[in-house]
């Protein structure tokens, strides 16, 4: 059993449903320490976090991930025991098998196997680790990023372990993602008999043309390496349950994931528009996740292409595709930010898994990239 799998193996026995850590961090923590890394927990609140670092001078190769996972599910669903993992025909079964402690695993591992060859290598690594990934993102990664920016620490490059993959390990990796802006709407009507419209306001035929106007709309055209901006109703609610009543509220939300070609200023102004054209009598309550990042070809992208390469054979394909990520918080340390790690198509369903094959791989790649940017000479 080679040492990544044996770890992402402890990991994933601890049901570090999100915020808990269950003491993943100190595990990996003792490990870094042992290899000369200086571990400063930094808990906020009921989040648990932690920056390592070794050596003092650039550049700063950072490593990135979470140690929370989502909740199980219906565990009636599973196989096995979701926090026991198992293999089965050379895949490990388990939440957080793929998002993400098997990156963690293999980010961990690859760095004692450098560190081992090379304990004078050149520049700093460090690890940001959070338990606040799953959750609601506020007192994690973010909160780090806010106390290596009041300390003026500068890190040239991340390499995040999320579940980046599509079909096979290493077939993709993330150099961005889109931004996230959601609406709370509630839409204020007038609630009475259904058989007297005349003496209601209707909130559902109020918002209605609203509605099919923004979800119509061709908000942009994407750029070569964004998708096109997205306007999803997420929920929808109104009625007091009776068949013979009009409502007198309706409540919405909503979601956009855009390029860069858009603002926030400039989205919010055109939802707000829509409404105001169509009458709408609301208030609408504005929640930003995360600001669009991207990391161009330089360095990064392309040291982390061909370590991947060096493994597969092929190149990766770069992508900016799906949800948010914690690169939104690094990107703006300044940072170029990439993100490689398993196959994403089992990530937060039951019988979550990785083939056993994969963890070694992901090994390997880390590893590469450490060679290929730290190695001395």
């Amino acid at each position: 059993m080679s040492e990544a799998l044996e770890l992402t193996q402890d990991l994933i026995a601890r049901a570090s449903v999100t915020p808990a850590d269950e003491g993943c961090q100190a595990v990996l923590s003792a490990r870094l320490r042992r290899i000369g890394f200086a571990v400063e927990p930094l808990p906020f609140g009921a989040v648990s976090n932690f920056w390592a670092r070794r050596g003092d001078r650039g550049p700063l190769l950072c490593f990135a991930g979470h140690t929370d996972v989502v909740p199980p599910g219906p565990l009636s669903e599973w196989h096995s025991d979701p926090f026991v993992p198992a293999i089965r025909d050379g895949v490990l079964y388990g939440r957080g098998a793929a998002d993400m402690k098997s990156g963690l695993a293999a980010m961990v591992t690859a760095m004692e196997e450098f560190i081992a060859a090379h304990p004078a290598h050149s520049g700093s690594i460090a690890f940001l680790i959070t338990s606040d990934e799953e959750g609601p993102s506020v007192d994690g990664t973010r909160r780090v990023a806010e106390v290596l920016r009041s300390r003026g620490e500068h890190i040239d490059w991340c390499v995040m372990g999320e579940p980046s993959s599509e079909l096979s390990v290493g077939d993709t990796i993330k150099v961005g993602r889109r931004g996230s802006l959601s609406g709370r709407l509630t839409v204020h009507g007038v609630q009475g008999h259904i058989a007297y419209p005349q003496l209601a306001d209707n909130p559902v035929h109020a918002l209605a043309p609203a509605l099919a106007e923004l979800i119509g709309r061709t908000w942009d055209q994407g750029t070569e390496h964004f998708q096109a901006t997205s306007f999803q109703v997420s929920n929808l609610n109104a009625g007091t349950g009776a068949p013979n009543v009009i409502p007198g509220e309706l409540k919405a939300r909503f979601n956009l994931r855009y390029s860069p070609v858009q603002t926030l200023a400039g989205l919010k102004s055109t939802v707000e528009e829509v409404l105001r054209r169509h009458r709408v009598r609301h208030t609408l309550e504005w929640f930003v996740s995360g600001e669009p990042f991207y990391t161009p070809p330089g360095v990064l992208s392309r040291t982390v292409a061909d370590a991947v390469a060096e493994v597969t054979g092929g190149q990766p394909r770069l992508s900016t595709g799906g949800g948010t990520s914690d690169g939104r918080f690094i990107a703006p340390l300044g940072a170029q930010v990439v993100e490689l790690g398993a196959v994403s198509a089992s990530i937060h369903k039951v019988n979550e898994c990785v083939p056993v094959a994969d963890i070694d791989a992901l090994h390997r790649m880390y590893r590469n990239v450490l060679r290929r940017l730290l190695a001395p000479g």
